[in-house]
C-alpha cells in the first residue's frame, strides 16, 4: 500500500524517534517495510524514514540503486559510527517536494543498524549512499536537510517552500 508522506510543517518530522524494540514490531515489520519501499518507489525516492509516514520509530529504508540495480537496505536503530571527507551536492526530500539546495555532507560514512530480521550489521557508504545514510539518520533525529543550510540560503529555501507548498497533497 502506498502511504501518505508527511510534509514539512507537520510535528512528527521534528520529533526525535524512539528506539525500535525489534521483538515488539517483528510481526508487523514485513508489511510495514513493503509499504515503505512501495511508497518510496512511487515518488522516485532513494530513502524513506518512519517519521515521513507518521511513525515515531528509528526505522528507515534506502535503495540508491547502485549500478542501476535495486539494493534494498533496512536500517533499524541506525547509528553513524565514523565519517570522513566532505561533499557538497544538491539535496531534496520527499517531505519537501520540489525544494532542493546544495548541502555539505560527509563523503564517506560507516553506520551500524539492525536489518529486517533484527540482525546487527555494519556498512560503509560513499557518495549518494553516504548522503542517504546521513539524510535518513537526520530524519530519525528530528532534523531536515534544510537545517544544514546557512542562514541566507535557509531564508531563500523557506521562501521557496511557501511557493511550492500550494502544490503539495
Amino acid at each position: 500500500m502506498i502511504l501518505r508522506i508527511i510534509k514539512h510543517g507537520e510535528k512528527v518530522l521534528r520529533q526525535p524517534c524512539e528506539k525500535v524494540d525489534y521483538a515488539a514490531v517483528k510481526k508487523d515489520l514485513p508489511r510495514l517495510l513493503r509499504d515503505m519501499f512501495q511508497t518510496m518507489y512511487s515518488v522516485r525516492g532513494v530513502g524513506l524514514a518512519a517519521p515521513q509516514i507518521g511513525l515515531n520509530l528509528r526505522l528507515s529504508v534506502i535503495d540508491v540503486k547502485p549500478e542501476g540495480k535495486s539494493r534494498r537496505l533496512v536500517l533499524i536503530n541506525p547509528e553513524i559510527v565514523s565519517k570522513s571527507g566532505k561533499l557538497v551536492q544538491e539535496e531534496g526530500c520527499l517531505s519537501l517536494p520540489g525544494v532542493y539546495a546544495e548541502v555539505e555532507r560527509w563523503s564517506h560514512v560507516a553506520m551500524k543498524a539492525l536489518d529486517a530480521r533484527g540482525r546487527p550489521y555494519e556498512m560503509t557508504g560513499e557518495g549518494l549512499l553516504a548522503r542517504a545514510f546521513q539524510h535518513e539518520v537526520d530524519h530519525l533525529n528530528g532534523k531536515l536537510f534544510i537545517d544544514h543550510l546557512d542562514f541566507i540560503t535557509k531564508l531563500k529555501v523557506m521562501s521557496a517552500i511557501k511557493d511550492v507548498r500550494k502544490n503539495w497533497t
